[in-house]
């Protein structure tokens, strides 16, 4: 059920929190689904919702450096000077965990990641809770990320009592930033809006993984954030041919103006950054929901920033999915 964010709205999610149950709500990023992130029992409905992995951590969502400290072990001089710098907003840093702090939250590691979003709702639900909130994306595991309240009500259409705090579209509209901390030198294990170049200011020189190297960071898999029907990534120089070869209807997701003769159709994206990366799920969930029998989408040209964030989700969308396990 959608609900506004009234105060009223919040204190009843908040109190629903405190009882063990789960919430969906916005950030910047996407809309998340929340529970209390130092109580086993919850952390585990979210899992069992999500059809998550068990390994695959979650990020402990606080509403600023004080309750972050209370949640890790090890916060220092780097790290002030990054809240200072992107908190609120789409950074996560990982630390060693507290003991206060669910082992399952985190995938049975000794390390947790830690970020305060940079939405007026999400701020609002931590502060009426009183405590770190863990959350991960509002949607099955491996699934397209929403990044709308509707998106959240269509994957959980099957859970009828799932409160969802409507804060609108979200401004970012990809994963926030996973920088390791725990390590001699920082690591970036998820790309987002911010960079390493973003980032080297502070911190100097900060590793980056290819897609496939990182670990200990949610959104890592192989094949994540993928569409339902069959994807797969195209050069913008092969779209022609490959469209040519096709009977049946694509979808393609590409810039806006790039021609496509029927039966296929054209899903449009902007060459903005921040605007092509804060549309690129709802996009992929428009062509997801089209009447095509696949979806190609068109590797952007562009890199660095947020450009590199979108390369990754774009590649994992359309990566090789994992053989059913039965």
């Amino acid at each position: 059920m959608i609900l506004e964010p009234t105060p009223e709205n919040i204190a009843k999610c908040a109190e629903r929190l405190r009882w063990g149950l789960p919430v969906a709500f916005p950030t910047e990023t996407v809309y998340g689904l929340a529970c209390d992130a130092r109580s086993e029992a919850a952390v585990s409905e979210v899992y069992r919702m999500k059809r998550r992995p068990s390994s695959n951590p979650l990020i402990a969502h606080v509403s600023g450096v004080a309750m972050a400290k209370e949640a890790v072990i090890g916060w220092d001089k780097r790290a002030d000077k990054l809240a200072e710098a992107f908190w609120p907003g789409p950074l996560a840093m990982i630390f060693n965990r507290r003991s206060s702090i669910s082992a399952l939250s985190v995938g049975g590691r000794t390390s947790v990641a830690v970020r305060s979003p940079a939405h007026a709702v999400a701020q609002a639900l931590i502060s009426a809770f009183g405590h770190p909130i863990a959350a991960p994306s509002a949607n099955r595991s491996g699934r397209i990320s929403p990044t709308t309240a509707a998106h959240v009500a269509e994957e959980f259409a099957d859970v009828a009592d799932l409160p969802i705090l409507d804060g609108g579209a979200c401004e970012v509209g990809l994963e926030s930033t996973v920088l390791d901390l725990s390590r001699a030198r920082p690591m970036i294990l998820r790309p987002g809006a911010i960079s390493a170049k973003d980032l080297e200011p502070i911190l100097g020189p900060v590793a980056s993984p290819m897609i496939g190297a990182q670990v200990g960071s949610p959104g890592t898999a192989a094949s994540h954030y993928a569409p339902a029907k069959a994807t797969e990534l195209v050069l913008a120089s092969d779209l022609a041919a490959r469209l040519a070869r096709e009977t049946a209807a694509i979808a393609v997701v590409a810039f806006a103006g790039t021609p496509i003769a029927a039966p296929h159709e054209l899903f449009a994206l902007p060459r903005h950054a921040a605007s092509y990366a804060q549309l690129l799920y709802a996009t992929l969930r428009r062509a997801d929901a089209s009447g095509a029998t696949s979806i190609f989408i068109v590797l952007p040209d562009e890199t660095g920033g947020i450009w590199d964030a979108a390369h990754d989700r774009i590649r994992r969308a359309a990566a090789k999915r994992p053989a059913p396990t039965t």
